[in-house]
């Protein structure tokens, strides 16, 4: 699918190509030759490979171009005007995309190989002098020839480093994903090419909004890919998630008060039951006054990834208390709870989804666990061009990390991707 969009994007190059107006004489010829147009690129053979080391390999063999354009030519005493069909046979084009990461850290194409050949040229005449020109054909196929050919390179040049790096340039590599908490999808080094892939190692870490420079250290196992079946996969390690709990969690959203009427009637019910003997104990006049909890974690959740599963381990203190109006609370308890808790990932990639789903009623089931499932449910976009969407993902869970396969869906050529990254303001991008 890739190829394909390739090949479409540098038809479409190679047709926008410009050639310079050729002027001189030949015996008695004088011409002029204008307006060259190219009509129809037909690519016998082309592929586009991976190049071990190096980036990617665009190759084209055999191929033909058919032009057109005006001459202007004075024989003698005669002057003639009229257009000249060509076609340029045994093209090839042998290119190589550099693949780097910029300072930011975004993917780009640094350099660009290019070597172009025809293997040769020919021209048909129209007009009452026609067959005349033809001795002239040789010499104006050999100029043409040469100029065709010097436009080749310059026109996959202007694709890669200018065209395809605009697009590349308005992926942001580090955004906000909502009030809170920002990512960061920035390269840590170069791509790696190997004969059957780019592998590219991003940083996949969320940071606090508010202190940018307080994130979490990562000790994490790097994920390792083995697969094949898919076009992409994106290998999550627990440092990932963790990052994002943690830094939610410096951004103080694991915490709150419930009470009043943000109390739920099944929490308020569990606590009344719950210390319904010790309200009788210290005084049966505050049994019908409202109840509050207080939750907040004493650290970061923290994630742990097995063949299994994933789960999250949340620790919390719970406070709860009884508001008799006019008077100052009255403690009920204080303890320390510890809750471990499934994550399912549903792999949709462009949106990831995490949901934590919850077991026996609990005060923390109620109360933190709807945090972290209002605060990951909406998941996180993996950075990608308008256009381009993951397909047919398939998740699959190791110790330490998992990976999402998927299959890449072009709903947009790549032209138009670019066309419309290039007319837009890019958001949020750095």
């Amino acid at each position: 699918m890739l190829k394909y969009e390739t090949q479409k994007f540098v038809v479409e190059e190679l047709s926008n190509i410009t050639m310079p107006e050729m002027k001189g004489n030949e015996g008695r010829f004088e011409y002029t030759i204008n307006e060259v147009k190219i009509n129809e690129l037909n690519l016998t053979y082309a592929d586009l490979a991976f190049q071990p080391g190096l980036g990617l390999l665009f190759e084209v063999q055999n191929s033909s171009i058919a032009l057109s354009f005006q001459r202007r030519i004075l024989y003698w005493f005669f002057y003639d005007t009229g257009a000249i069909n060509a076609s340029a046979e045994g093209v090839n084009i042998h290119t190589v995309l550099h693949m780097t990461k910029d300072e930011l850290g975004r993917l780009k194409i640094s350099n660009i190989t290019c070597d172009a050949s025809i293997g040769k040229m020919k021209m048909k005449f129209t007009g009452t002098l026609g067959r005349v020109y033809d001795f002239l054909a040789t010499f104006l196929t050999t100029g043409m020839r040469f100029l065709l050919n010097q436009q080749i390179c310059p026109a996959m040049n202007h694709a890669g480093l200018v065209l395809i790096n605009s697009l590349l340039e308005t992926i942001p590599v580090r955004t906000e994903v909502d009030k809170y908490v920002g990512i960061d999808y920035s390269l840590l080094s170069d791509p790696v090419v190997t004969s059957r892939s780019l592998d590219m190692d991003f940083r996949g870490m969320f940071f606090e909004l508010e202190n940018e420079n307080n994130t979490l250290v990562n000790y994490a196992v790097n994920p390792i890919v083995r697969e094949y079946d898919r076009m992409v996969y994106l290998g999550l390690s627990e440092y990932f998630f963790d990052s994002g709990l943690y830094s939610y969690y410096k951004a103080g959203i694991f915490q709150m008060n419930i009470a009043n009427e943000r109390m739920p009637k099944d929490l308020e019910m569990l606590l009344r039951t719950t210390y319904f003997g010790t309200i009788m104990m210290m005084n049966p006049a505050l049994v019908e006054y409202p109840i509050s909890l207080r939750l907040e974690l004493n650290s970061a959740p923290k994630t742990t990834i097995k063949t299994s599963g994933a789960t999250v381990a949340v620790t919390a203190i719970a406070t709860v208390m009884v508001l008799p109006p006019g008077t100052a609370p009255v403690q009920l308890s204080s303890m320390t709870m510890v809750r471990s808790c499934l994550l399912m990932l549903k792999a949709f990639l462009m949106f990831g989804i995490l949901s934590v789903y919850q077991n026996p009623l609990t005060m923390l089931q109620i109360s933190i666990v709807p945090i972290i499932n209002n605060w990951t449910k909406r998941g996180v976009s993996i950075p990608l061009a308008d256009g381009l969407d993951f397909i047919e993902e398939v998740v699959e869970y190791h110790n330490g990390y998992l990976i999402i396969g998927a299959n890449l869906h072009f709903s947009k050529g790549l032209r138009e991707m670019i066309e419309r990254k290039i007319q837009a303001d890019p958001e949020n991008a750095i």
